[in-house]
């Protein structure tokens, strides 16, 4: 690995470039490992609520400018630049001084691909802190109080040049652990026992398939599964669309709550997309289905003015003068 040197000296390789853009990110995932608590499966590829754990992470860091997977390529359901340690199977280091090359942004989160309950709010809180402190780097603690230094964020300098260091210092970084790293920098923590939650194991994978199937995560797990199966970037509000589905059946018919929501979605898309076009569509539909379930409910004002107050007398009237 060559030693770093920052932009704009003669000789310097990647690193942050001057005027850039302070909120933009990089993010390396490091996807490679033997796995050998999982009798050696491709542990990325090991699906949680119908997703790869690699596609969950990569959702997490979808705001990343440039996402680097150090591992052997495959399909993602993000577009990703691939790297690799050279030669394979060097250890964290390793991966992490490989999946650096291309990263040019001031900030860099550093991920293992394995986070099943990994969300992009814990990515931005990461870097806001760490935008706002003076350490050299953000990471999660586990629910034991452990570091965990692949569920964090980092100044991309200061990673460059600690590995350099630490490459100088024991000629490569092939085989090191992380804990050398982490006893190089001054690091900010922030405890959070599920997002670091990590599958090393098979009960670890079953416990999160359990977990993302509780009442509590179920719904919003499925409309996240569905919205990275389908390519969709939408933040849309769910209640409300489940207020004009239960709003649909029970005034209209119950057929007719996943037939409006996909016609909601159809004229969102007709109208150019977004949140706020899916706000109006559903808003329209929503009034509608209240006018139809009012009419339902509704006396007909003719027949109501039809109806004598007293009950008439049956027996018929004979008298003479009867008309």
């Amino acid at each position: 690995m060559t030693a770093y040197e920052p932009p704009g000296e003669p000789g310097a390789g990647p690193g942050p470039a001057r005027g850039a853009d302070p909120a933009a990110y990089d993010a390396v995932v490091l996807a490679g490992g033997a796995a050998r608590r999982l009798g050696g499966t491709d542990k990325p590829g090991v699906r949680v609520g119908g997703r790869a754990l690699l596609d969950r992470v990569l959702a997490a860091c979808g705001g990343a400018r440039t996402t680097v997977v150090v591992a052997a390529p495959r399909p993602t359901a993000r577009p990703v630049t691939w790297a690799r340690e050279d030669p394979p199977g060097g250890g964290p280091l390793a991966a992490l001084g490989a999946g650096l090359r291309p990263v040019t942004a001031e900030h860099i989160v550093v991920l293992s691909a394995d986070l099943p309950f990994l969300r992009e709010r814990t990515v931005e809180r990461l870097l806001g802190t760490l935008r706002t402190s003076g350490a050299d780097g953000v990471l999660l603690t586990d629910p034991d109080g452990r570091d965990q230094p692949l569920v964090a964020a980092y100044r991309t300098r200061r990673l460059h040049e600690t590995l350099d260091l630490l490459t100088g210092r024991h000629g490569g970084l092939d085989g090191l652990p992380l804990r050398r790293l982490v006893a190089e920098l001054d690091l900010t923590r922030v405890p959070d026992p599920v997002a670091s939650f990590d599958c090393d194991t098979w009960d670890d994978i079953a416990t999160a398939r359990a977990r993302i199937r509780e009442h509590g995560h179920v719904l919003d797990e499925w409309i996240s599964a569905v919205k990275d199966e389908l390519g969709i970037d939408l933040d849309v509000d769910t209640r409300a669309l489940l207020d004009l589905a239960r709003d649909a059946a029970h005034g209209v018919d119950r057929p007719a709550a996943p037939l409006t929501t996909f016609l909601v979605g159809y004229a969102a898309a007709r109208a150019g997309g977004g949140p706020e076009a899916v706000a109006e569509a559903s808003r329209k539909a929503a009034a509608l289905a209240a006018r139809w379930a009012e009419e339902s409910t509704a006396q007909d004002p003719s027949a109501a003015s039809a109806q004598p107050d007293v009950a008439p007398d049956a027996t018929p009237d004979t008298r003479p003068d009867a008309g």
